[in-house]
């Protein structure tokens, strides 16, 4: 697809968002309305319900002309894809996609809207088909060694390079590796992401045109719980790429789950349980499917199936240690200094603490009992400065070598 396609694309996918959230607003302002008219505990008057069948009309109508609007802007820029030239596509513009689709993606995936990403490996922001033309175009000298890059939520494979530094470009340069970034819908349960990743990493080393020597894996964030998922699926399903796969390393990864998330689901349940408040809860629940498995780290299907995933309630997930003959590492951040308090560790990154990093745990099923000498604090270092961290750099670079 041109880049002048792909934004017009785009155009559609974001008329179709607008129609959606209008509608959804619409919704809310009814339910409002109907618990201003109708008190809660309280009866009704027939003038009240009157006022209740008035409006509602008005309402219905709102949701009519939108969808009436959408639909027709949405067939109008599906025809002037075909006729528009070529235009450079942004950064700013995939940033922007990945957030859409680390909050929502699992809805953009249902309502198969434009804006949603599809699951692939890329090279400098380019999509790698898994056969020889491709593999001869992107990479002119190609060893059996892979580096492989798997970002975090709401995040891109070009944003792995932060501050004139890349991970994964450096160390491929310097340690005469073949760097591949996977590229996907951050929304979307991780156990969905992980089952596809694996069956992607298969049709990869299968179509690899040199003999696999090494697989290694580098993964950020929600990315380590991706690889995680993957490798569990792959190892019970005895795919061959799990046993190219030497290492793994994990940058702020949170193992067993983020704090933030943690409070969005209290938030939930409180606005949940009071009567005026309760329609303002549907807005809480517009975040991912990826983003409620972040509350404890889930990796599995069973771990979210059956469940709602928005009511509250205690840890759900099948305990899945860290895969046999894999050596695998851990880097946890922390925003304040090393003489700072216990407190500051309890923080972490801002995003992860340490011990969720780490995966220690108080229930020594769930600890992932990580080598000691496999595991590094990155003291000073935010969730997001992990990737540009040039200390964390010459760690990940000397469990490498």
């Amino acid at each position: 697809m041109s880049n002048k396609k792909k934004e017009n694309s785009d155009l559609q996918g974001i008329t179709r968002l607008i129609t959606d959230a209008t509608i959804g607003i619409t919704d809310l302002v009814e339910d409002m309305h109907k618990r201003v008219v109708h008190p809660p505990f309280l009866p009704s008057t027939p003038i009240q319900h009157l006022i209740t069948k008035v409006a509602g009309i008005t309402y219905k109508n709102i949701r009519w002309s939108t969808r009436f609007i959408g639909n027709s802007t949405d067939k109008a820029l599906g025809k002037l894809t075909s006729v528009l030239g070529e235009i450079k596509a942004t950064d700013q513009r995939e940033a922007i996609r990945s957030v859409l689709n680390g909050v929502i993606g699992d809805y953009l995936e249902k309502k198969e809207n434009p804006l949603k990403i599809n699951m692939q490996f890329r090279n400098q922001a380019n999509t790698i088909s898994l056969d020889s033309k491709s593999f001869a175009k992107t990479y002119p000298i190609i060893n059996g060694k892979i580096l492989l890059m798997v970002h975090g939520s709401c995040m891109n494979d070009i944003q792995w390079t932060r501050n004139e530094h890349n991970h994964g470009t450096t160390l491929a340069k310097e340690l005469h590796k073949t760097p591949i970034y996977l590229h996907y819908n951050s929304g979307r349960h991780i156990s969905t992401n992980g089952q596809e990743f694996n069956e992607l990493l298969e049709e990869l080393v299968r179509n690899w045109p040199v003999p696999v020597e090494e697989l290694i894996i580098i993964a950020h964030s929600m990315g380590g719980l991706v690889s995680r998922s993957a490798i569990y699926y792959g190892q019970q399903q005895q795919k061959s790429w799990t046993k190219d796969l030497k290492k793994i390393i994990f940058l702020g990864t949170p193992h067993h789950g983020a704090p933030l998330e943690k409070i969005g689901n209290f938030l939930d349940v409180i606005l949940e349980s009071i009567p005026y408040t309760k329609p303002f809860a549907r807005l809480g629940k517009i975040r991912s499917a990826g983003v409620t498995d972040l509350r404890y780290g889930n990796l599995l299907d069973g771990d979210w199936k059956n469940n709602d995933r928005f009511k509250m309630q205690g840890d759900q997930r099948k305990n899945i240690p860290l895969p046999e003959n894999v050596a695998c590492y851990s880097i946890a951040g922390v925003v304040g200094k090393e003489i700072d308090s216990k407190s500051s560790q309890l923080l972490g990154d801002k995003m992860v603490s340490v011990k969720s990093a780490l995966g220690q745990h108080k229930d020594p099923d769930k600890n992932l009992n990580f080598k000691k000498e496999n595991t590094f604090i990155a003291y000073e270092s935010n969730h997001t400065e992990l990737l540009s961290n040039r200390k964390i750099y010459a760690k990940i670079k000397s469990w490498i070598v």
